[in-house]
């Protein structure tokens, strides 16, 4: 329902118990003078009644348990109170005009001392019961709602279910992922025969490695080494690289006067090692490559 069906939803509720209670003021403004009250008194006897019984429809709303419980008894026991007294001013016509005797509500004297007792007594208990109403609505506090727990498949559901105008952000596209190309395998076994091979340490020597490293502390890793304090190494000229290359290559066979095999052996760049290839080859008297 929307507001304003709810607006005129209580509007008219609150018009039907306005007339309700104009009808039972009458009454039991009329049991209040037959039992001793005066005009003032009897005007408030009504508010005295069917008062509570507001307040005790305003509690129900508000609390829970036990003392919601207890809101309801009082609710029932002053609404099936005023439904009586309602009663008895209606079997009794000299009620109307205030011509019966004060404190007569029946002729029969045990049902007269009944109504007497419980026109009398609704006062006294509006206080009492109206007073701890009051005092439980203004020391209650409501209990927390709890949030509903989800799990991934419910929430999933959900998020899946909702448009697109519901999204607070639009999905982004996935990334293209851009193919790993894997290297050529003859490339892979050209690169492993060319590759020098280390020697494979011997049972002794990983045996000093190992205590050598149990023994030393971690190194830091420094990062990069500043040229100053590197070993400097003498930069050699094109022809003490050829006079090492000669010597080096002096019994190597043709098919052996290769240019990595040159650069491993004399430790040069591969630039130099293949001008030394061709310089060997030609003084060989060998096709240059």
């Amino acid at each position: 329902m929307n507001r304003t069906g709810r607006v005129l939803l209580v509007t008219a509720l609150v018009a039907v118990v306005a007339m309700a209670f104009r009808v039972s003021w009458n009454a039991l403004r009329d049991i209040a003078n037959a039992i001793g009250a005066d005009h003032t008194a009897a005007t408030l006897y009504p508010f005295v009644v069917d008062g509570l019984m507001a307040l005790a429809l305003v509690a129900t709303l508000v609390l829970a348990g036990r003392d919601r419980n207890f809101a309801l008894r009082v609710l029932g026991t002053y609404t099936l109170a005023s439904l009586v007294l309602n009663y008895v001013h209606g079997l009794i016509p000299a009620l109307h005009g205030a011509s019966v005797d004060w404190g007569r509500l029946a002729d029969w004297d045990p049902a007269n001392y009944a109504l007497v007792l419980l026109a009398t007594s609704l006062p006294v208990g509006s206080i009492y019961f109206g007073s701890d109403l009051v005092a439980k609505v203004l020391h209650h506090h409501p209990a927390p709602i709890p949030t509903p727990v989800m799990n991934a498949d419910e929430s999933s559901e959900i998020v899946s279910n909702r448009s697109t105008a519901d999204l607070t952000e639009s999905t982004p596209a996935p990334l293209p992922v851009a193919p790993v190309r894997m290297p050529d395998p003859v490339a892979v076994e050209f690169m492993k025969s060319t590759l020098p091979l280390k020697p494979v340490p011997t049972a002794p020597a990983i045996e000093r490695h190992a205590v050598a490293a149990d023994s030393t502390r971690p190194r830091r890793a420094t990062g990069r080494v500043p040229e100053a304090a590197r070993t400097p190494r003498p930069k050699r000229t094109p022809d003490e690289l050829l006079d090492e290359a000669r010597k080096a290559t002096a019994d190597w066979p043709d098919t052996n006067l290769t240019a990595e095999g040159i650069r491993r052996e004399v430790h040069t760049s591969p630039a130099n090692a293949r001008t030394l290839r061709d310089t060997l080859r030609a003084e060989r008297g060998l096709q240059v490559a």
